[in-house]
Protein backbone atom coordinates (compact mmCIF):
# COMPACT_ATOMS: atom_id res chain seq x y z
CA UNK A 1 0.00 0.00 0.00
CA UNK A 2 1.50 3.26 -0.73
CA UNK A 3 0.04 4.20 2.60
CA UNK A 4 2.15 1.96 3.95
CA UNK A 5 5.79 3.15 1.82
CA UNK A 6 5.24 6.39 0.98
CA UNK A 7 3.03 7.80 3.66
CA UNK A 8 0.03 8.90 2.02
CA UNK A 9 -2.74 8.25 4.16
CA UNK A 10 -5.26 5.56 3.39
CA UNK A 11 -7.79 7.85 2.17
CA UNK A 12 -5.12 9.64 -0.21
CA UNK A 13 -3.60 6.00 -1.10
CA UNK A 14 -7.65 5.19 -2.03
CA UNK A 15 -8.02 8.67 -4.18
CA UNK A 16 -4.89 7.96 -6.13
CA UNK A 17 -5.41 5.07 -7.11
CA UNK A 18 -9.02 5.85 -8.21
CA UNK A 19 -7.69 8.64 -10.34
CA UNK A 20 -5.13 7.28 -11.87
CA UNK A 21 -7.75 4.73 -13.30
CA UNK A 22 -9.52 7.44 -15.33
CA UNK A 23 -8.18 9.89 -17.73
CA UNK A 24 -10.12 12.66 -15.11
CA UNK A 25 -12.42 13.19 -12.75
CA UNK A 26 -14.11 16.36 -10.96
CA UNK A 27 -14.40 15.74 -6.54
CA UNK A 28 -17.83 14.49 -6.72
CA UNK A 29 -16.79 11.32 -9.50
CA UNK A 30 -14.21 11.02 -7.39
CA UNK A 31 -16.00 10.77 -4.06
CA UNK A 32 -19.09 8.90 -5.69
CA UNK A 33 -15.68 6.34 -6.93
CA UNK A 34 -13.94 6.09 -3.54
CA UNK A 35 -17.44 5.81 -1.25
CA UNK A 36 -16.34 9.50 0.80
CA UNK A 37 -18.27 12.53 0.58
CA UNK A 38 -17.02 15.27 -1.83
CA UNK A 39 -15.77 18.15 0.91
CA UNK A 40 -13.18 15.45 2.22
CA UNK A 41 -12.46 14.46 -1.42
CA UNK A 42 -11.52 18.05 -2.29
CA UNK A 43 -9.22 18.67 0.72
CA UNK A 44 -7.70 15.01 -0.42
CA UNK A 45 -6.92 15.95 -3.79
CA UNK A 46 -5.47 19.46 -2.28
CA UNK A 47 -2.52 17.06 -0.50
CA UNK A 48 -2.09 15.12 -3.74
CA UNK A 49 -2.02 18.62 -5.70
CA UNK A 50 0.69 19.86 -2.87
CA UNK A 51 2.61 16.16 -3.15
CA UNK A 52 2.60 16.85 -7.08
CA UNK A 53 0.86 13.64 -7.63
CA UNK A 54 -2.39 14.95 -9.13
CA UNK A 55 -2.68 18.27 -11.33
CA UNK A 56 -5.74 20.54 -12.43
CA UNK A 57 -6.97 19.38 -16.21
CA UNK A 58 -5.54 22.33 -18.23
CA UNK A 59 -9.08 21.98 -20.38
CA UNK A 60 -11.01 22.14 -17.33
CA UNK A 61 -9.78 23.24 -14.12
CA UNK A 62 -12.58 21.74 -12.30
CA UNK A 63 -11.47 17.92 -13.21
CA UNK A 64 -8.19 16.56 -11.69
CA UNK A 65 -5.99 14.24 -13.34
CA UNK A 66 -3.63 11.80 -11.93
CA UNK A 67 0.67 12.63 -12.08
CA UNK A 68 2.19 10.04 -13.78
CA UNK A 69 2.93 7.27 -11.55
CA UNK A 70 7.03 6.55 -12.83
CA UNK A 71 7.53 10.05 -12.50
CA UNK A 72 5.54 11.38 -9.25
CA UNK A 73 6.29 8.02 -7.11
CA UNK A 74 9.67 8.06 -7.60
CA UNK A 75 10.46 11.91 -6.23
CA UNK A 76 8.48 10.72 -3.28
CA UNK A 77 10.02 7.77 -2.92
CA UNK A 78 13.27 9.12 -2.88
CA UNK A 79 12.27 11.83 -0.60
CA UNK A 80 11.48 8.96 2.01
CA UNK A 81 14.57 7.31 1.44
CA UNK A 82 16.40 10.52 1.89
CA UNK A 83 14.27 10.88 5.37
CA UNK A 84 15.04 7.29 6.52
CA UNK A 85 19.02 8.02 5.77
CA UNK A 86 18.61 11.49 8.10
CA UNK A 87 16.52 9.43 10.51
CA UNK A 88 19.31 6.46 10.27
CA UNK A 89 21.93 9.01 11.26
CA UNK A 90 19.98 10.90 13.81
CA UNK A 91 19.33 6.95 15.91
CA UNK A 92 23.02 6.59 15.40
CA UNK A 93 23.82 9.62 17.16
CA UNK A 94 20.95 8.97 20.19
CA UNK A 95 22.13 5.45 20.55
CA UNK A 96 25.42 6.99 21.42
CA UNK A 97 24.02 9.49 23.58
CA UNK A 98 21.57 7.20 25.60
CA UNK A 99 24.25 4.44 26.02
CA UNK A 100 26.95 6.77 27.54
CA UNK A 101 24.34 8.09 29.81
CA UNK A 102 23.03 4.95 30.59
CA UNK A 103 26.18 3.73 31.86
CA UNK A 104 26.77 6.50 33.84
CA UNK A 105 30.94 7.06 32.50
CA UNK A 106 33.35 9.44 31.68
CA UNK A 107 34.70 9.04 28.51
CA UNK A 108 38.51 8.35 29.84
CA UNK A 109 36.92 5.65 32.71
CA UNK A 110 37.86 1.77 32.81
CA UNK A 111 35.72 1.04 35.72
CA UNK A 112 32.89 2.47 37.46
CA UNK A 113 31.39 1.11 41.04
CA UNK A 114 27.94 0.69 41.32
CA UNK A 115 26.65 0.65 44.73
CA UNK A 116 23.50 -1.10 46.19
CA UNK A 117 21.21 -4.38 45.08
CA UNK A 118 18.46 -2.65 43.56
CA UNK A 119 21.21 0.09 41.39
CA UNK A 120 22.64 -3.13 39.91
CA UNK A 121 19.55 -4.66 38.83
CA UNK A 122 18.48 -1.95 37.59
CA UNK A 123 22.08 -1.26 35.39
CA UNK A 124 21.44 -4.99 34.48
CA UNK A 125 18.34 -4.89 33.14
CA UNK A 126 19.23 -1.32 31.35
CA UNK A 127 22.14 -2.72 29.54
CA UNK A 128 20.65 -6.01 28.47
CA UNK A 129 17.25 -3.87 27.17
CA UNK A 130 20.55 -1.69 24.87
CA UNK A 131 22.25 -5.22 23.92
CA UNK A 132 22.91 -5.20 19.79
CA UNK A 133 24.55 -8.20 19.57
CA UNK A 134 25.65 -10.34 22.26
CA UNK A 135 24.94 -11.16 26.08
CA UNK A 136 27.50 -13.32 28.07
CA UNK A 137 26.31 -14.60 31.36
CA UNK A 138 27.77 -16.41 34.86
CA UNK A 139 24.85 -17.76 36.71
CA UNK A 140 26.08 -18.42 40.24
CA UNK A 141 24.42 -19.12 43.43
CA UNK A 142 22.99 -17.18 45.18
CA UNK A 143 21.28 -15.61 42.20
CA UNK A 144 20.04 -12.27 43.04
CA UNK A 145 19.11 -10.83 40.01
CA UNK A 146 16.10 -12.46 38.80
CA UNK A 147 13.52 -12.31 35.82
CA UNK A 148 14.51 -9.34 33.83
CA UNK A 149 11.82 -8.90 31.41
CA UNK A 150 13.98 -7.61 28.29
CA UNK A 151 15.12 -11.05 27.36
CA UNK A 152 12.71 -12.53 25.03
CA UNK A 153 12.15 -9.17 22.99
CA UNK A 154 16.17 -8.75 22.91
CA UNK A 155 16.95 -12.55 21.48
CA UNK A 156 13.75 -11.63 18.89
CA UNK A 157 15.74 -8.31 17.76
CA UNK A 158 18.82 -11.36 16.70
CA UNK A 159 20.96 -10.75 19.79
CA UNK A 160 22.94 -13.99 20.69
CA UNK A 161 22.55 -15.04 24.67
CA UNK A 162 25.20 -17.67 26.14
CA UNK A 163 24.58 -18.78 29.73
CA UNK A 164 27.22 -21.06 31.72
CA UNK A 165 24.96 -21.83 34.77
CA UNK A 166 26.88 -23.55 37.38
CA UNK A 167 25.25 -26.28 38.80
CA UNK A 168 23.05 -26.22 42.30
CA UNK A 169 24.71 -27.48 45.28
CA UNK A 170 22.31 -30.89 46.33
CA UNK A 171 22.92 -29.94 50.22
CA UNK A 172 22.50 -26.57 50.34
CA UNK A 173 18.98 -24.96 49.18
CA UNK A 174 20.27 -21.71 50.45
CA UNK A 175 22.48 -21.03 47.73
CA UNK A 176 20.71 -22.58 45.03
CA UNK A 177 17.55 -20.27 46.23
CA UNK A 178 16.64 -18.73 42.42
CA UNK A 179 18.47 -21.09 40.45
CA UNK A 180 16.62 -21.58 37.64
CA UNK A 181 14.56 -25.39 37.44
CA UNK A 182 14.78 -27.64 33.86
CA UNK A 183 11.53 -26.06 33.28
CA UNK A 184 12.72 -22.33 33.42
CA UNK A 185 15.83 -23.51 31.52
CA UNK A 186 14.28 -25.37 28.79
CA UNK A 187 11.80 -22.38 28.32
CA UNK A 188 14.87 -19.96 27.82
CA UNK A 189 16.42 -22.39 25.67
CA UNK A 190 13.34 -22.51 23.31
CA UNK A 191 13.20 -18.57 23.20
CA UNK A 192 16.81 -18.73 21.88
CA UNK A 193 19.29 -19.01 24.73
CA UNK A 194 22.22 -21.02 24.35
CA UNK A 195 22.99 -22.63 27.94
CA UNK A 196 25.83 -25.31 29.36
CA UNK A 197 26.40 -26.16 32.57
CA UNK A 198 29.84 -26.08 34.98
CA UNK A 199 30.35 -27.74 38.09
CA UNK A 200 31.52 -24.22 39.25
CA UNK A 201 32.14 -21.04 37.74
CA UNK A 202 34.78 -18.79 38.82
CA UNK A 203 32.16 -15.52 39.67
CA UNK A 204 29.22 -13.44 38.31
CA UNK A 205 29.80 -12.09 35.58
CA UNK A 206 27.24 -10.49 32.57
CA UNK A 207 28.89 -8.85 29.12
CA UNK A 208 26.96 -7.45 26.77
CA UNK A 209 28.36 -6.40 23.09
CA UNK A 210 32.06 -6.97 24.43
CA UNK A 211 31.85 -3.55 25.20
CA UNK A 212 31.19 -3.54 28.52
CA UNK A 213 30.66 -5.86 31.82
CA UNK A 214 28.96 -6.06 35.41
CA UNK A 215 30.93 -8.42 38.07
CA UNK A 216 29.29 -8.00 41.36
CA UNK A 217 30.93 -8.21 44.51
CA UNK A 218 30.10 -10.65 47.05
CA UNK A 219 30.96 -10.58 50.29
CA UNK A 220 29.23 -13.27 52.50
CA UNK A 221 28.20 -16.40 50.27
CA UNK A 222 24.67 -16.37 51.53
CA UNK A 223 23.91 -12.38 50.64
CA UNK A 224 23.10 -10.80 47.74
CA UNK A 225 25.88 -8.07 46.30
CA UNK A 226 26.37 -4.65 47.50
CA UNK A 227 28.48 -3.67 45.21
CA UNK A 228 29.47 -4.32 41.75
CA UNK A 229 31.97 -3.62 38.93
CA UNK A 230 30.47 -2.01 35.22
CA UNK A 231 34.23 -2.47 33.53
CA UNK A 232 34.38 -0.87 30.00
CA UNK A 233 36.47 -1.10 27.09
CA UNK A 234 40.10 -2.59 28.27
CA UNK A 235 42.64 -5.19 28.67
CA UNK A 236 40.54 -5.88 31.88
CA UNK A 237 37.44 -6.64 29.86
CA UNK A 238 39.52 -8.34 27.20
CA UNK A 239 40.31 -11.02 29.90
CA UNK A 240 36.54 -11.27 30.95
CA UNK A 241 35.59 -12.17 27.66
CA UNK A 242 38.72 -14.86 27.52
CA UNK A 243 37.18 -16.15 30.55
CA UNK A 244 34.17 -16.62 29.52
CA UNK A 245 35.06 -18.19 26.29
CA UNK A 246 37.23 -20.71 28.31
CA UNK A 247 34.80 -21.57 30.47
CA UNK A 248 31.96 -21.83 27.61
CA UNK A 249 33.94 -24.29 25.84
CA UNK A 250 34.38 -26.81 29.03
CA UNK A 251 31.08 -26.30 29.94
CA UNK A 252 28.60 -29.33 29.48
CA UNK A 253 25.77 -29.05 26.90
CA UNK A 254 22.53 -29.21 27.92
CA UNK A 255 19.55 -31.05 25.86
CA UNK A 256 16.06 -31.20 26.42
CA UNK A 257 15.11 -33.73 23.40
CA UNK A 258 16.23 -36.51 22.26
CA UNK A 259 16.76 -35.02 19.14
CA UNK A 260 19.62 -32.51 19.97
CA UNK A 261 21.98 -35.80 20.11
CA UNK A 262 24.29 -37.21 17.47
CA UNK A 263 25.05 -40.74 17.20
CA UNK A 264 22.78 -42.04 19.59
CA UNK A 265 20.19 -44.16 18.85
CA UNK A 266 17.71 -45.76 21.64
CA UNK A 267 17.36 -42.59 22.97
CA UNK A 268 14.02 -40.53 24.12
CA UNK A 269 13.49 -36.83 25.50
CA UNK A 270 13.96 -38.30 28.85
CA UNK A 271 16.84 -40.40 28.22
CA UNK A 272 18.46 -37.28 26.65
CA UNK A 273 17.08 -34.87 29.83
CA UNK A 274 18.18 -37.16 32.18
CA UNK A 275 21.61 -37.45 30.56
CA UNK A 276 22.14 -33.78 30.43
CA UNK A 277 21.25 -33.26 34.01
CA UNK A 278 23.61 -35.97 34.74
CA UNK A 279 26.35 -35.17 33.29
CA UNK A 280 26.14 -31.64 34.92
CA UNK A 281 26.58 -33.66 38.43
CA UNK A 282 23.67 -33.98 39.66
CA UNK A 283 22.31 -36.86 42.01
CA UNK A 284 19.64 -39.28 40.59
CA UNK A 285 17.17 -37.69 43.73
CA UNK A 286 17.84 -34.14 42.38
CA UNK A 287 17.36 -35.33 38.59
CA UNK A 288 14.11 -36.79 39.80
CA UNK A 289 13.30 -33.63 41.85
CA UNK A 290 14.15 -31.29 38.48
CA UNK A 291 12.05 -33.46 36.32
CA UNK A 292 8.94 -34.00 38.70
CA UNK A 293 9.48 -37.89 38.50
CA UNK A 294 10.31 -40.54 40.63
CA UNK A 295 14.01 -41.68 42.02
CA UNK A 296 13.30 -45.06 40.59
CA UNK A 297 12.34 -44.36 36.85
CA UNK A 298 15.81 -42.07 36.81
CA UNK A 299 17.71 -44.83 38.35
CA UNK A 300 15.95 -46.85 35.86
CA UNK A 301 16.86 -44.45 32.82
CA UNK A 302 20.67 -44.14 33.78
CA UNK A 303 21.15 -47.61 33.85
CA UNK A 304 19.37 -47.91 30.44
CA UNK A 305 22.00 -44.98 28.66
CA UNK A 306 25.03 -47.19 30.26
CA UNK A 307 23.51 -50.00 28.42
CA UNK A 308 23.16 -47.67 25.29
CA UNK A 309 26.70 -46.63 25.73
CA UNK A 310 27.88 -50.20 26.41
CA UNK A 311 29.74 -48.35 29.93
CA UNK A 312 29.58 -49.70 33.36
CA UNK A 313 29.04 -46.53 35.75
CA UNK A 314 27.97 -43.24 35.57
CA UNK A 315 32.07 -42.02 35.26
CA UNK A 316 32.75 -44.17 32.06
CA UNK A 317 28.97 -42.77 30.78
CA UNK A 318 30.39 -38.85 30.75
CA UNK A 319 33.40 -40.15 29.12
CA UNK A 320 31.99 -42.51 26.47
CA UNK A 321 28.62 -39.57 25.91
CA UNK A 322 31.83 -36.63 25.16
CA UNK A 323 33.75 -39.67 22.95
CA UNK A 324 30.54 -40.50 20.61
CA UNK A 325 29.71 -36.73 20.22
CA UNK A 326 26.38 -37.23 21.32
CA UNK A 327 26.19 -33.48 21.97
CA UNK A 328 28.50 -32.24 19.35
CA UNK A 329 25.63 -31.03 17.71
CA UNK A 330 24.84 -28.42 20.59
CA UNK A 331 28.88 -27.68 20.59
CA UNK A 332 29.20 -26.24 17.11
CA UNK A 333 25.69 -24.77 16.07
CA UNK A 334 25.38 -21.01 15.31
CA UNK A 335 23.81 -18.71 17.72
CA UNK A 336 19.99 -17.76 17.94
CA UNK A 337 20.84 -14.67 15.47
CA UNK A 338 20.41 -16.68 12.54
CA UNK A 339 17.18 -17.63 11.68
CA UNK A 340 17.86 -21.25 10.87
CA UNK A 341 19.67 -22.27 13.63
CA UNK A 342 16.84 -20.58 16.08
CA UNK A 343 14.27 -22.55 14.33
CA UNK A 344 15.66 -25.82 14.53
CA UNK A 345 16.36 -24.98 18.04
CA UNK A 346 12.58 -24.81 18.61
CA UNK A 347 11.66 -27.73 17.39
CA UNK A 348 13.52 -30.25 19.23
CA UNK A 349 12.32 -28.46 22.44
CA UNK A 350 9.74 -30.54 24.22
CA UNK A 351 5.85 -29.48 24.95
CA UNK A 352 6.96 -28.32 28.24
CA UNK A 353 9.64 -25.68 27.24
CA UNK A 354 6.91 -23.32 26.06
CA UNK A 355 8.95 -20.18 24.63
CA UNK A 356 8.12 -17.35 26.97
CA UNK A 357 9.44 -13.49 26.84
CA UNK A 358 10.35 -13.66 30.42
CA UNK A 359 12.77 -16.13 30.02
CA UNK A 360 15.07 -16.10 33.64
CA UNK A 361 18.05 -13.84 33.31
CA UNK A 362 19.91 -14.02 36.23
CA UNK A 363 23.11 -13.02 37.70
Amino acid sequence: MLSDVLGLSTAESETYRALISVASATPAELAESVGREARQVVCILGVLEDRRLATRSLGDPTRFVASPPAAALQALLRQRQNELKRAELELDSLDKIYRSAALGRGVGDVIDVIHGTEAIRERVGQIQLGARKEVMNFVKAPVFVVGNRTDGAVIARGVRYRVVLERPVPENAMLNEGVPSFDEIARARAAGEEVRFAETVPLKLFIVDREFAIVPLLGRTDAAPAEALLVYSSSLLDALIALFESEWEKATQFVTSAGALQNASGIDDLDAQILSLSLTGLTDQAIAAQLRGSLRTVQRRVRHLMDVAKVQNRVQLGFQAARLGWLEAERDAPGPHEATATATRRKTVPSVATPSENSPRKL
